[in-house]
């Protein structure tokens, strides 16, 4: 046990039909109804052999799609052939979550057999609109149609979706009230990696902070400052340019224009009050790149008054290059820039290099950090990049995440439950 929750290793599976909730939400295309990425797939697939090899039943639960307008809502069907096709085994499919098609299909299923349900987000208790609204305790939610209806058919519960577990949901957190839970290998990777940046970090321990996701990069910023976690908070991005604007540095009035059409006017005036109180801490670019035809920069000083920054200019990535290098510990979430186009990729190119090169622990978070990394052809030089974006910034702020919570009651459910 780990945390107060059971890991693969407690459990004899064999024989025992097995609810597993992955994460394998990946970005599709349409047309040709294909995955155009399968890295979350890949991540899960040794929980999945695991359970299969020990001889589980294994039922897999999976959403695909963006939680909040049902257009965005897919079919797991393709996700069935990659699956099969990573894990060299039969991976059956049935577009059906838990009616009586598919409670039929886990009931005959063999001894190291494995079957993927459809997005279980076609239930309506799984969209996050029903989770915001109703606020269903855990204790709720296992009364909700989808555990009722699968729980009975099952012996235990593994959950290995750590990119999701901030959401509270009857297929993450629900199960748990009623069956014997564990975490799966990729959860007890990415949980046990992420609390030791938090606990106990070698240091110096160095935060990289950009991209666009400001209320995310001041949540977590707050916390790993407050709690003496990040011993050097490097800002790039728009992160960088709200906490410059702070300062009363020139950011250029496209910038500010850019900022205040964001409605993110207000996180200037908190990256005053952090700055006042961790400034020597937060280090803030010293030049900037802007795009007028072709790439130019300038140190803050000598900045037009009209531009609008897209990257970190030239000085500033070598001065944040020398720093991660120097780093025991560096946890990334965002890219410097606007690094998918090439004349404002510099500061990004250049600060992941040096992740790359530096012989501390890297830890890298967040959906553009990891299309950085594919970009540059880095990802073997990474210590470990981390699946889950919203599940990670919630953990690194400080909060408890609803699925760790649910899986330590899980862990106090005895083996010997009867269906």
């Amino acid at each position: 046990m780990r945390f107060g929750i059971r890991t693969l290793d407690e459990a004899d599976f064999r024989g025992k039909t097995v609810l597993c909730r992955v994460d394998i939400n990946q970005p599709v295309d349409r047309q040709t109804g294909t995955l155009k990425s399968i890295n979350r797939i890949a991540a899960c697939v040794p929980t999945i052999r695991e359970l299969s090899d020990k001889g589980a039943k294994v039922v897999l639960l999976a959403h695909q799609g963006s939680d909040i307008e049902y257009k965005n809502f897919y079919t797991t069907k393709p996700h069935a052939a990659v699956l099969e096709r990573l894990l060299e085994r039969q991976v059956q499919w049935i577009d059906d979550v838990c009616g009586p098609a598919a409670r039929e299909k886990i009931k005959a299923l063999k001894d190291g057999e494995i079957l993927l349900l459809d997005n279980v987000r076609f239930v309506s208790e799984e969209q996050t609109l029903f989770e915001k609204k109703l606020r269903l305790t855990h204790e709720q939610q296992a009364k909700t149609l989808l555990v009722e209806k699968l729980a009975p058919l099952a012996d235990l519960y593994v959950c290995d979706a750590f990119a999701a577990a901030h959401r509270d949901q009857p297929s993450l957190c629900g199960f748990e009230q009623v069956l014997p839970s564990y975490m799966g290998r990729l959860f007890e990777k990415e949980y046990c990696t992420v609390s030791q940046v938090m606990e106990a970090p070698e240091r110096p321990c160095v935060f990289v902070l950009g991209g666009a996701k400001i209320a995310d990069a001041f949540e977590m910023m707050n916390t790993v400052l407050e709690r003496g976690v990040a011993d050097r908070v490097l800002t790039g991005g728009l992160v960088a340019n709200i906490f410059l604007a702070s300062q009363g540095k020139p950011v250029g009035q496209g910038s500010l224009d850019f900022i205040a059409r964001s409605n993110y006017s207000e996180y200037i005036e908190k990256a005053a009050a952090l700055y006042a109180r961790f400034g020597e801490k937060i280090q803030l670019p010293t030049d900037l790149a802007w795009v007028e035809e072709h790439r130019q920069e300038a140190a803050l000083g000598e900045l037009p008054g009209d531009i609008t920054a897209l990257d970190i200019g030239s000085a500033t990535a070598e001065s944040y290059a020398e720093v991660i290098r120097s780093a025991k510990t560096v946890f990334v979430n965002g890219p410097m820039g606007v690094f998918e186009k090439a004349e404002t990729e510099k500061g990004t190119k250049t600060v992941w290099q040096a992740l790359a090169d530096t012989p501390g622990f890297t830890v890298l978070g967040g959906g553009d950090s990891i299309t950085a990394t594919e970009k540059y052809d880095l990802t073997e030089k990474m210590g470990y990049i981390c699946t889950g974006g919203g599940a990670l910034i919630r953990f690194l702020s400080g909060e408890e995440l609803p699925v760790v919570k649910a899986l330590r009651h899980g862990a106090n459910i005895p083996e010997s439950k009867v269906r």
